[in-house]
Protein backbone atom coordinates (compact mmCIF):
# COMPACT_ATOMS: atom_id res chain seq x y z
CA UNK A 1 0.00 0.00 0.00
CA UNK A 2 2.73 2.50 0.89
CA UNK A 3 4.57 2.39 -2.46
CA UNK A 4 1.26 2.72 -4.32
CA UNK A 5 0.05 5.71 -2.33
CA UNK A 6 3.51 7.27 -2.52
CA UNK A 7 3.40 6.91 -6.30
CA UNK A 8 0.09 8.77 -6.46
CA UNK A 9 1.47 11.52 -4.28
CA UNK A 10 4.56 11.75 -6.49
CA UNK A 11 2.45 12.21 -9.60
CA UNK A 12 0.29 14.82 -7.90
CA UNK A 13 3.44 16.68 -6.86
CA UNK A 14 4.73 16.58 -10.42
CA UNK A 15 1.47 18.02 -11.68
CA UNK A 16 1.46 20.73 -9.03
CA UNK A 17 4.87 21.85 -10.27
CA UNK A 18 3.12 23.28 -13.34
CA UNK A 19 2.23 26.95 -12.82
CA UNK A 20 -1.55 27.47 -12.47
CA UNK A 21 -0.99 31.10 -13.42
CA UNK A 22 -0.20 29.98 -16.97
CA UNK A 23 -3.37 27.91 -17.27
CA UNK A 24 -6.07 28.81 -19.72
CA UNK A 25 -9.17 26.82 -20.54
CA UNK A 26 -10.05 26.04 -24.14
CA UNK A 27 -12.54 23.18 -23.68
CA UNK A 28 -10.17 20.73 -25.38
CA UNK A 29 -8.31 23.53 -27.19
CA UNK A 30 -6.04 26.49 -26.40
CA UNK A 31 -6.87 29.88 -27.96
CA UNK A 32 -4.85 30.90 -31.02
CA UNK A 33 -1.47 32.41 -30.07
CA UNK A 34 -2.56 35.94 -30.95
CA UNK A 35 -5.20 35.96 -28.20
CA UNK A 36 -4.34 36.68 -24.56
CA UNK A 37 -4.70 33.81 -22.08
CA UNK A 38 -8.08 33.60 -20.36
CA UNK A 39 -9.05 31.75 -17.21
CA UNK A 40 -12.36 29.89 -17.23
CA UNK A 41 -13.43 27.57 -14.46
CA UNK A 42 -16.45 25.51 -15.42
CA UNK A 43 -16.58 23.95 -11.96
CA UNK A 44 -16.10 26.99 -9.72
CA UNK A 45 -17.05 26.32 -6.16
CA UNK A 46 -20.02 28.70 -5.85
CA UNK A 47 -21.12 29.39 -9.40
CA UNK A 48 -23.13 27.51 -11.99
CA UNK A 49 -20.97 26.53 -14.97
CA UNK A 50 -21.37 28.75 -18.03
CA UNK A 51 -22.96 27.30 -21.10
CA UNK A 52 -20.58 25.14 -23.10
CA UNK A 53 -19.37 26.89 -26.25
CA UNK A 54 -20.45 25.53 -29.61
CA UNK A 55 -17.27 24.52 -31.42
CA UNK A 56 -18.92 23.87 -34.75
CA UNK A 57 -17.99 27.21 -36.31
CA UNK A 58 -14.28 27.56 -35.72
CA UNK A 59 -11.12 25.53 -36.18
CA UNK A 60 -8.66 24.46 -33.54
CA UNK A 61 -4.97 23.62 -33.69
CA UNK A 62 -4.40 21.99 -30.32
CA UNK A 63 -3.72 18.37 -29.49
CA UNK A 64 -7.35 17.93 -28.49
CA UNK A 65 -8.81 20.00 -31.30
CA UNK A 66 -10.03 19.53 -34.81
CA UNK A 67 -7.91 19.30 -37.96
CA UNK A 68 -6.38 22.53 -39.32
CA UNK A 69 -9.02 24.49 -41.20
CA UNK A 70 -11.82 22.04 -40.35
CA UNK A 71 -14.76 23.19 -38.18
CA UNK A 72 -14.71 21.21 -34.96
CA UNK A 73 -17.43 18.58 -35.08
CA UNK A 74 -15.07 16.34 -33.12
CA UNK A 75 -11.97 16.54 -30.93
CA UNK A 76 -9.14 14.09 -30.41
CA UNK A 77 -9.48 11.59 -27.61
CA UNK A 78 -6.75 8.95 -27.44
CA UNK A 79 -4.46 8.03 -30.31
CA UNK A 80 -6.17 9.26 -33.47
CA UNK A 81 -9.66 8.48 -32.15
CA UNK A 82 -12.35 11.16 -32.13
CA UNK A 83 -15.02 12.16 -29.63
CA UNK A 84 -17.80 14.78 -29.81
CA UNK A 85 -16.63 18.41 -29.68
CA UNK A 86 -19.24 19.09 -27.01
CA UNK A 87 -17.72 16.56 -24.64
CA UNK A 88 -17.80 18.49 -21.36
CA UNK A 89 -14.74 19.51 -19.46
CA UNK A 90 -11.48 21.38 -19.41
CA UNK A 91 -8.40 19.48 -20.46
CA UNK A 92 -5.51 20.88 -18.54
CA UNK A 93 -2.87 23.53 -18.73
CA UNK A 94 -2.35 25.29 -22.06
CA UNK A 95 0.40 27.77 -22.84
CA UNK A 96 2.40 29.15 -25.75
CA UNK A 97 6.22 29.05 -25.95
CA UNK A 98 7.57 30.58 -29.13
CA UNK A 99 6.12 28.64 -32.06
CA UNK A 100 4.97 25.78 -29.85
CA UNK A 101 1.53 25.32 -28.25
CA UNK A 102 1.89 23.18 -25.14
CA UNK A 103 -0.70 21.16 -23.21
CA UNK A 104 -0.35 19.28 -19.91
CA UNK A 105 -3.14 17.13 -18.49
CA UNK A 106 -3.22 14.45 -15.81
CA UNK A 107 -4.80 12.92 -12.75
CA UNK A 108 -4.19 10.75 -9.70
CA UNK A 109 -7.19 8.53 -8.80
CA UNK A 110 -6.78 7.36 -5.19
CA UNK A 111 -9.30 4.56 -4.67
CA UNK A 112 -10.36 1.96 -2.14
CA UNK A 113 -12.21 -0.97 -3.67
CA UNK A 114 -14.01 -3.87 -2.03
CA UNK A 115 -15.04 -6.63 -4.43
CA UNK A 116 -17.43 -9.00 -2.67
CA UNK A 117 -18.10 -12.72 -2.81
CA UNK A 118 -15.76 -15.71 -2.51
CA UNK A 119 -13.61 -14.53 -5.44
CA UNK A 120 -13.47 -10.90 -4.32
CA UNK A 121 -10.77 -8.89 -2.55
CA UNK A 122 -10.24 -5.39 -1.21
CA UNK A 123 -7.36 -2.98 -1.80
CA UNK A 124 -6.38 0.70 -1.85
CA UNK A 125 -4.67 1.73 -5.07
CA UNK A 126 -3.72 4.79 -7.12
CA UNK A 127 -4.32 4.93 -10.87
CA UNK A 128 -2.54 7.83 -12.55
CA UNK A 129 -1.77 9.45 -15.88
CA UNK A 130 0.25 12.45 -17.04
CA UNK A 131 -0.10 13.53 -20.67
CA UNK A 132 1.93 16.22 -22.48
CA UNK A 133 1.54 17.45 -26.04
CA UNK A 134 3.49 20.03 -28.04
CA UNK A 135 2.28 21.36 -31.39
CA UNK A 136 3.56 23.81 -33.99
CA UNK A 137 2.88 24.96 -37.52
CA UNK A 138 5.18 23.73 -40.30
CA UNK A 139 4.23 26.17 -43.02
CA UNK A 140 0.69 24.89 -43.46
CA UNK A 141 1.18 21.41 -42.01
CA UNK A 142 0.99 20.74 -38.27
CA UNK A 143 3.46 18.75 -36.17
CA UNK A 144 2.35 17.27 -32.85
CA UNK A 145 4.61 15.51 -30.33
CA UNK A 146 2.99 13.41 -27.58
CA UNK A 147 3.90 11.52 -24.47
CA UNK A 148 1.78 9.91 -21.75
CA UNK A 149 3.14 8.41 -18.53
CA UNK A 150 1.65 6.49 -15.60
CA UNK A 151 2.81 5.38 -12.16
CA UNK A 152 0.44 2.39 -12.26
CA UNK A 153 3.41 -0.07 -12.11
CA UNK A 154 3.78 0.87 -8.43
CA UNK A 155 0.61 -1.16 -7.78
CA UNK A 156 2.54 -4.33 -8.55
CA UNK A 157 2.00 -6.71 -11.46
CA UNK A 158 -1.31 -7.99 -10.13
CA UNK A 159 -3.00 -4.59 -10.34
CA UNK A 160 -6.23 -4.16 -8.37
CA UNK A 161 -9.29 -6.38 -7.72
CA UNK A 162 -12.07 -6.20 -10.32
CA UNK A 163 -14.60 -9.02 -10.47
CA UNK A 164 -15.14 -10.68 -13.87
CA UNK A 165 -12.16 -8.91 -15.48
CA UNK A 166 -9.66 -11.05 -17.41
CA UNK A 167 -6.55 -9.90 -19.27
CA UNK A 168 -2.73 -10.01 -19.33
CA UNK A 169 -0.55 -11.87 -16.84
CA UNK A 170 1.33 -11.65 -13.53
CA UNK A 171 4.03 -14.17 -12.68
CA UNK A 172 3.26 -16.03 -15.89
CA UNK A 173 -0.34 -16.65 -14.76
CA UNK A 174 -3.46 -15.12 -16.28
CA UNK A 175 -4.95 -12.24 -14.30
CA UNK A 176 -8.54 -13.14 -13.42
CA UNK A 177 -10.88 -10.94 -11.36
CA UNK A 178 -8.18 -8.25 -11.42
CA UNK A 179 -7.31 -5.25 -13.60
CA UNK A 180 -3.67 -5.12 -14.68
CA UNK A 181 -1.59 -1.95 -14.17
CA UNK A 182 -0.72 0.14 -17.21
CA UNK A 183 2.84 0.59 -18.41
CA UNK A 184 4.94 3.54 -17.27
CA UNK A 185 5.16 4.80 -20.88
CA UNK A 186 1.65 4.78 -22.31
CA UNK A 187 2.38 6.88 -25.39
CA UNK A 188 5.49 8.17 -27.15
CA UNK A 189 4.44 9.27 -30.60
CA UNK A 190 4.18 12.05 -33.17
CA UNK A 191 1.56 13.18 -35.67
CA UNK A 192 1.91 15.25 -38.84
CA UNK A 193 -1.24 16.65 -40.47
CA UNK A 194 -1.28 18.23 -43.93
CA UNK A 195 -4.15 20.20 -45.52
CA UNK A 196 -5.50 18.76 -48.78
CA UNK A 197 -7.87 21.61 -49.63
CA UNK A 198 -11.60 21.94 -49.24
CA UNK A 199 -11.32 21.52 -45.47
CA UNK A 200 -9.82 18.02 -45.75
CA UNK A 201 -6.52 16.90 -44.21
CA UNK A 202 -4.26 13.86 -44.37
CA UNK A 203 -2.26 12.68 -41.37
CA UNK A 204 0.47 10.28 -40.34
CA UNK A 205 0.66 9.16 -36.70
CA UNK A 206 3.07 6.76 -35.08
CA UNK A 207 5.91 6.00 -32.74
CA UNK A 208 7.47 3.38 -30.48
CA UNK A 209 4.40 3.49 -28.17
CA UNK A 210 0.98 4.50 -29.37
CA UNK A 211 -2.60 3.49 -30.11
CA UNK A 212 -3.72 1.97 -33.43
CA UNK A 213 -7.06 2.70 -35.08
CA UNK A 214 -9.24 0.23 -33.20
CA UNK A 215 -12.48 0.84 -31.35
CA UNK A 216 -13.68 3.86 -29.37
CA UNK A 217 -11.25 6.00 -27.39
CA UNK A 218 -9.54 4.38 -24.40
CA UNK A 219 -11.74 4.44 -21.29
CA UNK A 220 -9.61 6.92 -19.30
CA UNK A 221 -10.08 9.51 -22.07
CA UNK A 222 -13.84 9.12 -22.55
CA UNK A 223 -16.06 11.81 -21.05
CA UNK A 224 -18.63 9.11 -20.24
CA UNK A 225 -16.08 7.44 -17.89
CA UNK A 226 -14.60 10.63 -16.43
CA UNK A 227 -15.30 9.88 -12.74
CA UNK A 228 -15.51 6.09 -12.82
CA UNK A 229 -12.42 4.83 -10.91
CA UNK A 230 -12.53 1.29 -12.35
CA UNK A 231 -11.60 -0.01 -15.77
CA UNK A 232 -14.37 -1.69 -17.79
CA UNK A 233 -14.37 -5.48 -17.74
CA UNK A 234 -14.80 -5.16 -21.53
CA UNK A 235 -11.43 -3.36 -21.76
CA UNK A 236 -9.81 -6.25 -23.69
CA UNK A 237 -12.55 -6.16 -26.30
CA UNK A 238 -12.65 -2.44 -27.05
CA UNK A 239 -9.43 -0.64 -26.14
CA UNK A 240 -6.74 -3.02 -24.85
CA UNK A 241 -4.51 -1.84 -27.73
CA UNK A 242 -4.30 1.72 -26.33
CA UNK A 243 -0.71 0.89 -25.25
CA UNK A 244 0.94 -0.75 -28.24
CA UNK A 245 4.68 -1.03 -28.88
CA UNK A 246 5.03 0.00 -32.51
CA UNK A 247 2.24 1.89 -34.31
CA UNK A 248 1.92 3.60 -37.71
CA UNK A 249 -1.42 5.10 -38.79
CA UNK A 250 -2.35 6.98 -41.96
CA UNK A 251 -5.67 8.73 -42.41
CA UNK A 252 -7.83 11.32 -44.11
CA UNK A 253 -10.19 13.63 -42.27
CA UNK A 254 -12.96 16.08 -43.13
CA UNK A 255 -15.55 17.78 -40.99
CA UNK A 256 -17.93 14.85 -41.39
CA UNK A 257 -15.74 11.74 -41.38
CA UNK A 258 -12.32 10.23 -40.78
CA UNK A 259 -10.87 7.12 -42.47
CA UNK A 260 -7.65 5.51 -41.23
CA UNK A 261 -5.51 2.38 -41.37
CA UNK A 262 -2.88 1.15 -38.91
CA UNK A 263 0.01 -1.31 -38.82
CA UNK A 264 1.15 -2.29 -35.33
CA UNK A 265 2.41 -4.95 -32.95
CA UNK A 266 -0.41 -7.30 -31.95
CA UNK A 267 1.08 -8.69 -28.72
CA UNK A 268 -0.17 -7.10 -25.51
CA UNK A 269 2.37 -5.49 -23.14
CA UNK A 270 4.39 -7.92 -21.03
CA UNK A 271 4.80 -7.89 -17.24
CA UNK A 272 7.82 -5.56 -17.29
CA UNK A 273 5.82 -2.36 -16.88
CA UNK A 274 8.74 0.07 -16.63
CA UNK A 275 10.52 -0.70 -19.92
CA UNK A 276 9.95 -0.16 -23.64
CA UNK A 277 9.35 -3.29 -25.69
CA UNK A 278 10.62 -3.92 -29.22
CA UNK A 279 8.25 -2.47 -31.83
CA UNK A 280 7.17 -4.57 -34.79
CA UNK A 281 4.41 -4.43 -37.38
CA UNK A 282 2.65 -7.77 -37.62
CA UNK A 283 -0.99 -6.69 -37.26
CA UNK A 284 -3.35 -4.24 -38.97
CA UNK A 285 -6.61 -2.38 -38.54
CA UNK A 286 -9.10 -0.16 -40.40
CA UNK A 287 -11.45 2.38 -38.83
CA UNK A 288 -14.06 4.77 -40.14
CA UNK A 289 -15.47 7.52 -37.92
CA UNK A 290 -18.57 9.60 -38.69
CA UNK A 291 -18.75 13.06 -37.09
CA UNK A 292 -22.09 14.55 -38.18
CA UNK A 293 -22.31 17.26 -35.50
CA UNK A 294 -20.48 18.56 -32.41
CA UNK A 295 -22.71 16.28 -30.28
CA UNK A 296 -22.27 12.93 -32.02
CA UNK A 297 -19.53 10.57 -33.22
CA UNK A 298 -19.81 6.98 -34.43
CA UNK A 299 -17.05 4.55 -35.40
CA UNK A 300 -16.73 1.14 -37.01
CA UNK A 301 -13.42 -0.72 -36.96
CA UNK A 302 -11.90 -4.08 -37.83
CA UNK A 303 -8.51 -5.43 -36.74
CA UNK A 304 -6.42 -8.55 -37.24
CA UNK A 305 -4.04 -9.09 -34.29
CA UNK A 306 -1.22 -11.64 -34.35
CA UNK A 307 -0.91 -13.63 -31.11
CA UNK A 308 -2.15 -10.85 -28.80
CA UNK A 309 -2.03 -12.98 -25.62
CA UNK A 310 1.21 -14.42 -24.24
CA UNK A 311 -0.58 -17.48 -22.83
CA UNK A 312 -2.19 -18.30 -26.20
CA UNK A 313 0.70 -18.74 -28.67
CA UNK A 314 -0.41 -19.45 -32.21
CA UNK A 315 -3.82 -17.91 -31.57
CA UNK A 316 -4.74 -14.73 -33.47
CA UNK A 317 -7.69 -12.38 -32.98
CA UNK A 318 -10.06 -10.71 -35.39
CA UNK A 319 -11.88 -7.83 -33.69
CA UNK A 320 -14.91 -5.97 -34.95
CA UNK A 321 -16.08 -2.95 -32.95
CA UNK A 322 -18.84 -0.39 -33.36
CA UNK A 323 -19.62 2.52 -31.04
CA UNK A 324 -21.62 5.73 -30.76
CA UNK A 325 -20.77 8.65 -28.47
CA UNK A 326 -22.98 11.61 -27.52
CA UNK A 327 -22.13 14.75 -25.55
CA UNK A 328 -24.03 18.00 -24.99
CA UNK A 329 -21.82 19.78 -22.46
CA UNK A 330 -23.27 18.14 -19.35
CA UNK A 331 -24.23 14.60 -20.43
CA UNK A 332 -21.71 12.23 -22.06
CA UNK A 333 -22.78 8.75 -23.23
CA UNK A 334 -20.93 5.91 -24.99
CA UNK A 335 -22.57 2.77 -26.34
CA UNK A 336 -20.41 0.06 -27.90
CA UNK A 337 -20.36 -3.51 -29.26
CA UNK A 338 -17.34 -5.69 -29.95
CA UNK A 339 -16.83 -9.16 -31.34
CA UNK A 340 -13.52 -10.97 -30.73
CA UNK A 341 -13.06 -13.95 -33.03
CA UNK A 342 -10.18 -16.16 -31.89
CA UNK A 343 -8.40 -18.10 -34.58
CA UNK A 344 -8.62 -20.90 -33.64
CA UNK A 345 -11.24 -20.59 -30.93
CA UNK A 346 -14.69 -19.22 -30.13
CA UNK A 347 -16.16 -15.82 -31.00
CA UNK A 348 -16.71 -13.73 -27.85
CA UNK A 349 -19.01 -10.69 -27.83
CA UNK A 350 -19.19 -7.71 -25.51
CA UNK A 351 -21.62 -4.83 -25.00
CA UNK A 352 -21.00 -1.59 -23.08
CA UNK A 353 -23.17 1.38 -22.18
CA UNK A 354 -21.72 4.10 -19.93
CA UNK A 355 -22.66 7.66 -19.06
CA UNK A 356 -21.57 10.67 -17.03
CA UNK A 357 -24.09 13.40 -16.14
CA UNK A 358 -22.92 16.65 -14.58
CA UNK A 359 -26.07 17.67 -12.73
CA UNK A 360 -24.69 21.12 -11.89
CA UNK A 361 -21.41 22.79 -10.94
CA UNK A 362 -20.70 20.33 -8.12
CA UNK A 363 -22.59 17.06 -8.56
CA UNK A 364 -22.17 14.26 -11.10
CA UNK A 365 -23.73 10.84 -11.56
CA UNK A 366 -22.06 8.10 -13.58
CA UNK A 367 -23.04 4.60 -14.64
CA UNK A 368 -21.79 1.67 -16.66
CA UNK A 369 -23.39 -1.61 -17.68
CA UNK A 370 -21.47 -4.37 -19.47
CA UNK A 371 -22.52 -7.74 -20.83
CA UNK A 372 -19.73 -10.03 -21.97
CA UNK A 373 -18.85 -13.57 -23.08
CA UNK A 374 -16.04 -14.95 -20.88
CA UNK A 375 -14.30 -18.32 -21.20
CA UNK A 376 -11.27 -17.78 -18.92
CA UNK A 377 -12.82 -17.07 -15.52
CA UNK A 378 -11.95 -20.54 -14.22
CA UNK A 379 -8.54 -22.15 -13.75
CA UNK A 380 -7.03 -24.30 -16.51
CA UNK A 381 -7.40 -27.35 -14.26
CA UNK A 382 -11.15 -26.76 -13.86
CA UNK A 383 -13.15 -28.88 -16.33
CA UNK A 384 -15.34 -25.82 -16.99
CA UNK A 385 -12.37 -23.79 -18.29
CA UNK A 386 -12.98 -22.83 -21.90
CA UNK A 387 -16.76 -22.91 -21.58
CA UNK A 388 -18.24 -19.56 -22.64
CA UNK A 389 -20.32 -17.93 -19.91
CA UNK A 390 -22.33 -14.73 -20.29
CA UNK A 391 -21.85 -12.36 -17.35
CA UNK A 392 -23.08 -8.85 -16.59
CA UNK A 393 -21.71 -6.06 -14.41
CA UNK A 394 -23.68 -2.88 -13.63
CA UNK A 395 -22.22 0.14 -11.82
CA UNK A 396 -23.76 3.34 -10.47
CA UNK A 397 -21.72 6.12 -8.86
CA UNK A 398 -21.62 9.72 -7.65
CA UNK A 399 -18.89 12.37 -7.67
CA UNK A 400 -18.80 15.66 -5.76
CA UNK A 401 -16.67 18.09 -7.77
CA UNK A 402 -14.64 20.97 -6.34
CA UNK A 403 -12.41 23.58 -7.95
CA UNK A 404 -8.93 23.88 -6.46
CA UNK A 405 -8.18 27.01 -8.47
CA UNK A 406 -7.19 27.47 -12.09
CA UNK A 407 -7.52 24.19 -13.97
CA UNK A 408 -7.12 22.05 -10.85
CA UNK A 409 -10.04 19.82 -9.86
CA UNK A 410 -10.92 17.52 -6.98
CA UNK A 411 -13.68 14.89 -7.23
CA UNK A 412 -14.78 12.89 -4.17
CA UNK A 413 -17.20 10.03 -4.56
CA UNK A 414 -18.00 6.37 -4.67
CA UNK A 415 -19.71 3.68 -6.68
CA UNK A 416 -21.48 0.38 -6.25
CA UNK A 417 -21.63 -2.58 -8.63
CA UNK A 418 -23.77 -5.69 -8.96
CA UNK A 419 -22.78 -8.81 -10.91
CA UNK A 420 -25.24 -11.12 -12.66
CA UNK A 421 -23.99 -14.66 -13.25
CA UNK A 422 -25.20 -17.94 -14.74
CA UNK A 423 -26.02 -20.73 -12.30
CA UNK A 424 -22.82 -22.61 -13.19
CA UNK A 425 -20.63 -19.80 -11.76
CA UNK A 426 -22.57 -19.12 -8.56
CA UNK A 427 -20.73 -21.77 -6.51
CA UNK A 428 -17.52 -19.86 -7.30
CA UNK A 429 -18.70 -16.23 -7.07
CA UNK A 430 -21.83 -16.37 -4.93
CA UNK A 431 -25.38 -15.67 -6.06
CA UNK A 432 -25.08 -11.92 -6.76
CA UNK A 433 -21.73 -10.54 -5.62
CA UNK A 434 -21.58 -6.83 -4.87
CA UNK A 435 -18.68 -4.37 -4.99
CA UNK A 436 -18.12 -0.78 -3.93
CA UNK A 437 -15.44 1.90 -4.29
CA UNK A 438 -14.54 5.16 -2.55
CA UNK A 439 -12.28 7.60 -4.39
CA UNK A 440 -10.59 10.99 -4.51
CA UNK A 441 -9.51 12.20 -7.95
CA UNK A 442 -7.08 15.12 -8.20
CA UNK A 443 -6.71 16.32 -11.77
CA UNK A 444 -5.23 19.03 -13.91
CA UNK A 445 -8.26 19.55 -16.12
CA UNK A 446 -11.16 17.11 -16.00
Amino acid sequence: MKPTLFGGAALASALLAASPAAAQHGDHQPPPPAQPPQQHDHHAGHAEPPAQPDHSNHADHSGHGDAPGVPANAVEGSGTGLMPARDAGSHGLHTQTGDWSLMLHGYAFTTYTNQGGPRGDDMPFVASMLMARAERDLGGATLQLRTMLSLDPLMGNRGYPLLLAVGETAGGVSLVDRQHPHDFVMELAAKVEVPLGGGATAFLYGGPVGEPAIGPGAFMHRGSARYNPEAPITHHWFDSTHITFGVATVGVRTRGFQLEASAFRGREPDEERWDLETPRFDSWSLRGTWTPSPRWTAQLSFARLEEPEALHPGEDDERLTASIAYADGSLSVTGAFASKNRKPGPTLNAFLLEANWNLDARHSLFSRIEHIDQDELLDHHDPRHGIVYQVTRATLGYAHRLSLGGEWRLALGGSGSVHLLPDALRPDYGDTPLAFTLFAKVSLGD
